[in-house]
């Protein structure tokens, strides 16, 4: 779906960005995956959705989530290449997954939002700063 650049500043405003959930791809089997904050299941494609070059980081927390018309997971690989990975934590829509980092890096971040089924459905990313 897209290539970005995006500063802290800028995600101060929630940036939501309109996508298809889903993919044939079971994280378990997606080599270095290994979920951190979760342990779960689902499928997401073999290239992120979304890839964002982030800077100006310092002083926020990222919170990243979906809403999605089925049961969406998330999952994204840092700046500093560390993995995440969430399922259910989005209690503004239930069943959706939300990630918050609190400390997060500037750099690449890379972002996939699947299913846990491998179903495919509509679903929005929302990426969103808050002051630490």
């Amino acid at each position: 779906y897209g290539t970005y650049s995006a500063t802290g500043d800028q995600l101060f405003q929630r940036q939501s960005f309109n996508l298809q959930a889903g993919g044939n791809q079971r994280i378990p089997n997606c080599g270095n995956v290994k979920p951190r904050t979760d342990r779960g299941d689902g499928y997401v494609t073999s290239n992120p959705d979304f890839s964002f070059t982030l800077s100006g980081m310092g002083r926020y927390q990222l919170v990243m989530d979906v809403v999605s018309a089925c049961d969406a997971v998330l999952l994204i690989n840092t700046g500093s290449t560390s993995w995440y990975y969430d399922d259910d934590d989005n209690t503004s829509s239930p069943g959706d997954p939300r990630i918050s980092l609190s400390r997060p890096s500037n750099g690449r971040i890379d972002i996939w939002v699947g299913t846990y089924d491998g179903s495919v459905c509509d679903a929005t990313l929302n990426l969103e700063t808050f002051y630490r």
